[in-house]
């Protein structure tokens, strides 16, 4: 954990599983932290008009991979006391997020910073600006536009995209009428659950319960 008031690099992570297991097989460390970070989503519905209205109905479909924008600034001038090789370091970022003829695509990759939820992607796409040269051809600035969008193993992804997937954790609040193995059999597609549900959640008396209860359904090994 960094000391507080000290000052912390964004990295970009490079892993060769889709999994992320494992260590990470290479490193890009921002020469300056970015001022801003772009998140971009997108919810993709179908659009379902009755015949004879003018309005629709707009069915959720799926949520599509969220997209990142970062801007890396690389000074190589040293008027920050911290002079790099400009081209070196974009070599770096190039090898890192690049890719990777071990596992014939580009490499999986965590972005992290601070406080900021650790983002699992890949690269997208990315443009490099030269803006300052020596007289002899060698760059001393350059700014890195590079576009992220999510990556999530097949596991993950599958259970994200299913409501109802046992390998999630799901949260209920009992309605009226609902019952323990009910809830079960629709969340994990077994009633026979309910014993193990009542004891996560330390039930003693599962045939009453209370409105308004919250119950917390974990992730159970069928």
């Amino acid at each position: 954990m960094t000391a507080r008031g000290t000052l912390e690099k964004l990295l970009i992570k490079a892993f060769e599983s889709a999994d992320f297991s494992g260590s990470a097989i290479g490193e890009f460390e921002a020469f300056v932290n970015p001022n801003e970070i772009t998140l971009a989503y997108e919810m993709e519905y179908d659009a379902a008009q009755g015949q004879g209205t003018t309005g629709s109905r707009m069915n959720f479909k799926k949520v599509k991979p969220g997209d990142m924008s970062l801007t890396f600034f690389i000074d190589g001038t040293g008027a920050n006391g911290h002079p790099v090789d400009v081209q070196q370091k974009i070599e770096s970022f190039q090898t890192v997020t690049g890719y990777n003829g071990n596992i014939h695509r580009p490499n999986y990759l965590k972005v992290v910073w601070g406080t900021l939820q650790v983002k699992r992607c890949v690269l997208k796409s990315a443009s490099i600006a030269y803006k300052l040269f020596k007289p002899d051809g060698v760059p001393l600035r350059a700014v890195i536009t590079a576009n992220f969008t999510d990556s999530s193993d097949d596991q993950t992804r599958v259970a994200m995209a299913q409501d109802q997937s046992p390998d999630l954790t799901h949260v209920r609040l009992v309605k009226a009428g609902d019952t323990l193995p009910a809830l079960c059999a629709r969340i994990y597609g077994d009633p026979a659950y309910y014993l193990e549900v009542a004891r996560a959640n330390g039930i003693d008396h599962f045939r009453r319960l209370v409105p308004g209860t919250r119950i917390v359904f974990p992730p159970l090994e069928k």
